[in-house]
């Protein structure tokens, strides 16, 4: 009697843990911030198990593999623009214009970037990053 509830209770925790690690935005941090892309299927499959054995935290796990974009494959490019052309989109006084900035680089990268989206991830520069660019910082 007390091997098949240790035994259980070892499946369900086992299943839980696979669970909470089996999220691509744990998996691949460095995805999120995506906007869209091919799905990957490891991702999917592994947010799949948690529909099997739990339906909320599978959901969940889709949920918030969706949201950060965590689930789609990365583009498998880089793209570099040089800083002097990004120039044109930085105001006198420091503010970054969106609709320049979203031409200069579908001019030079050759795809449209929604720079409007609201699931865009803004991070902001160090002053050492401006200076290595040339930037004044502005407050």
């Amino acid at each position: 009697m007390r091997i098949p509830s240790r035994l259980i209770g070892g499946v369900l925790v086992g299943a839980l843990l696979t669970q909470v690690t089996a999220c691509g935005s744990l998996f691949y941090p460095e995805r999120r911030g995506q906007i869209d892309g091919h799905v990957d299927p490891v991702i999917v499959v592994a947010d799949a198990v948690g529909l099997l054995f739990y339906i909320i935290p599978g959901l969940i796990a889709f949920g918030v593999d969706f949201a950060t974009g965590a689930i789609y494959f990365p583009h498998g490019k880089t793209a570099q623009v040089a800083p002097e052309k990004l120039h044109e989109a930085v105001s006198a006084d420091g503010k970054v214009d969106r609709a320049k900035l979203e031409a200069i680089l579908q001019n030079e990268l050759g795809r449209s970037l929604p720079l409007n989206d609201p699931r865009l991830i803004e991070s902001r520069g160090s002053v050492e990053q401006l200076a290595m660019f040339g930037l004044k910082p502005a407050a």
